[in-house]
């Protein structure tokens, strides 16, 4: 169940989420939090570099491997404006991170983009739990969904 520490976080992930559009890039952020509450790390999008890979959860998979043991990243919660891809979740899964919340699903994303009329991208979105079965998983947050919405029709130029 998600409590108000999670939405607390998840509102940063939409912030950083709105950093990520304003540099010119795609709208997502993420947070990576202790099992105590610290927040560790955070980033955004950097995918406007040309590197497609740089995604925030994708980041902090990496960042955890390298920062914390087994069983820091087994208590940590990634949060994250927009449900993970295949990719983010198979990192997330490869490093042991724990649970994950998202605002948004991919669901959602795949359903706005299509009324936008933005092409489906290279790879197929999956549920999180498809790629990695052991992660706990909630989401999505209705009370975010406008808001993070509104960010993916900034992007993509629409009305």
């Amino acid at each position: 169940m998600v409590n108000e520490a999670d939405l607390r976080h998840l509102r940063r992930c939409v912030e950083l989420a709105a950093q990520a559009l304003d540099a010119g890039d795609e709208p997502f952020g993420s947070v990576l939090v202790a099992a105590d509450g610290t927040v560790l790390a955070e980033d955004h999008n950097h995918v406007a570099s040309g590197d497609r890979t740089r995604h925030p959860e994708f980041e902090l998979a990496r960042w955890s491997a390298a920062h914390l043991t087994p069983a820091e990243r087994a208590a940590a919660t990634v949060y994250t404006s927009g449900e993970h891809c295949p990719m983010c979740a198979a990192a997330h899964g490869w490093v042991g991170l724990g649970r994950i919340v998202y605002a948004t699903s991919s669901e959602q994303l795949a359903g706005w983009l299509a009324e936008l009329g933005v092409p489906a991208p290279p790879v197929r979105t999956l549920p999180i739990q498809q790629v990695a079965p052991g992660v706990p998983v909630e989401g999505p947050v209705p009370e975010l969904a406008d808001r993070v919405r509104e960010l993916h029709r900034r992007f993509h130029g629409r009305s």
